[in-house]
This record gives structure tokens, sequence and C-alpha cells, in this order.
């Protein structure tokens, strides 16, 4: 099978001449490698969160593992938090990562930082002005410090979250400030959230195609919006809103771009990639599909696909826009 699906001649500027796509590692026993996709060079290691899964005390439960790449096999170990139902994931600073967690009946929704040296962790950020969020999805932070982040309400959907309070929506907020806001609304389930390379364009996911509770519409959305990043008076909007593109395999999940601002999203026939300008480049095609994933050095990524793990190898020059490398 040929892994790599092309559309556009351009494509063959980010796969190099020589792409390759390798099985790191498969776990049969729950379908460990599904969201977040947190790469950290420091230790070349992976953080990713499972898909939900039965704990033993018969509740659903989502697992974090860590993955240290550094040697094959790889070695991947469960690691033990108080993050309920962890799911999207960032980098903070050198030594932490800030998840988004989306709760339980019985424990909040938010934003969650975790130690990746003793795994501690605590919650940051749980509610707009008192009301609770829903269940957080995907986060990520800009070099101003502000934090943004998805809220759908698939936990309810999925019967681990109370009746919502809040509408799907997407925010921003200001850990030095306090101050958080409403950026986007008019989603059917805002999923996926990421930055043009210069912080002037936003990319965001609506999977309404695919409620929490299994049912599939193909006339709901499954595509993918682009925002310009407004400054009034020193205060920061998201305007002129339009369809980017749409994903014609499953949802567009997990989103990322690289330093020359192509757009990569988990679809449901894998990675899926657009120009700029929201041209189909081409796929890197996983059996299964692509929930999310993450860049890694010099045109090296980390594919998940629930039960498995993939290497995807690039041209060395395709760095992502996260770290930079």
């Amino acid at each position: 099978m040929d892994y790599f699906q092309f559309h556009d001649r351009r494509f063959s500027a980010i796969t190099g001449p020589t792409p390759t796509l390798e099985l790191l590692a498969e776990h049969q026993a729950y379908p460990f490698a599904h969201e977040a996709g947190v790469f950290c060079p420091e230790s070349n290691s992976l953080y990713i969160t499972s898909n939900r899964c039965t704990g033993p005390d018969d509740k659903q439960t989502v697992y974090i593992t860590r993955v240290d790449l550094n040697e094959l096999p790889l070695k991947y170990e469960e690691i033990s938090t108080n993050i309920p139902m962890a799911n999207g994931g960032i980098n903070y600073g050198e030594r932490d990562i800030l998840f988004c967690s989306q709760g339980s009946m019985g424990q909040p929704s938010g934003l969650y930082l975790m130690s990746t040296l003793s795994y501690e962790s605590k919650i940051l950020k749980s509610d707009f002005f008192g009301r609770p969020f829903n269940s957080d999805n995907d986060v990520v932070v800009l070099k101003d410090g502000s934090v943004w982040f998805t809220d759908p309400i698939y936990g309810f959907e999925q019967g681990y979250r109370p009746h919502p309070c809040l509408p799907n929506q997407v925010y921003r907020w200001c850990p030095t400030s306090g101050n958080i806001r409403v950026v986007a609304d008019g989603f059917g389930r805002p999923n996926g959230i990421c930055f043009s390379p210069d912080e002037k364009i936003a990319y965001i996911t609506d999977t309404d195609r695919v409620h929490g509770d299994g049912t599939i519409d193909d006339q709901r959305v499954s595509s993918i919006y682009a925002f310009d990043i407004s400054d009034y008076g020193g205060d920061v909007f998201l305007t002129n809103r339009r369809l980017f593109a749409m994903a014609d395999h499953g949802i567009p999940d997990g989103i990322k771009c690289d330093l020359e601002g192509n757009v990569y999203s988990g679809c449901g026939d894998g990675i899926n990639v657009w120009s700029p300008g929201g041209v189909l480049l081409g796929k890197v095609l996983i059996q299964g599909g692509v929930a999310n994933f993450c860049f890694g050095r010099n045109g090296e990524m980390f594919a998940l696909n629930e039960h498995r793990l993939w290497r995807i190898q690039l041209g060395a020059a395709v760095k992502g826009a996260i770290l930079g490398i």
C-alpha cells in the first residue's frame, strides 16, 4: 500500500523524496493512543491519552501514557494522575504539560497543569464566571501566554458529565490577569484548535458529524474554520470566520500547522494536509484514521491510531509550528 497520497505537486516538498511510515507500538488491551500527543524534546518522550475505557470500578476513564523514544523497542508506561478524562494537551514551559480535562460526574472539567518530573497535577481553570465547563477538549498556548481551548458537550453525551451549563464554545484565558472570554461560538462540536506560525490565523475544527452518543449524520459539519486574529485597543478578537476545508473521510479532529503555514489534521483516513490557502495537498493514509498527532524533530511526526502508535518521517525541513524544531 502507498501510504502517501498526492493531490497537489506541492505535497512533494512536504514529504521529501523518501517519506516513511513506521509502526512504533501496538497495545491491544485498550486504545492507548487517542489524543494529546505532546512531544517533550528535553527527554525525547511523548505523552498521549487513551480513548474512553472502563476502569477497575466500572466507570469510564482515560489513561495517560508516557512513551520513551530513546530506544527501540519503545518503553511506555501508564502514569497515575488526578486528571479526570484527560484529552488534548500542549507543552507548557520546559517541564510541564497543560491538559484539557473533560471531567466526570464528581470532578470538574478544566485545564490541568501536570509536571513531567513528578506527574503531580493541579487544576488551573474550571469555569466561565462560575458556570462550569462542559468537557474541555483541546488547547493551545500563544507567545503572549494566552491559553485558547475548545469546550464541546461530548462528556454529557457520553454519560460521564452532568447536563451542560454552557454552549459549545471556544475560550481565551489569560493566566496572568485571570481574564477569560468567549471568542467563538456557532459550532456544532468545536474540537481541535491551532494557530498559524505567525499567530495571525486561528484554525478550529467542528466535528458535529459525529455526536457523543455515536450517531453519525453526513449532513452535519465535519470541517475546519479559519479566523483572523484582530486587535482592538489591545484586546484580541476572532474575526472573518470562513470555511477553510472539509474532511471527506470521518471528521477533522486534532489539528496542527508547520512553520510554512500548511495545516494538518487527523481524519478518518489518516492525516490530511492542506496549503495555507485551503487546497488539499495530500494525505498520510493510516487504516482506521487518526484522532490526533504531533510533530517531533526535523519532519518527524507521531500519529495516534487508537491501538497503534505510528512514526511518520516527512522531509527533514518540515517543522511543527508549536516547537519549531
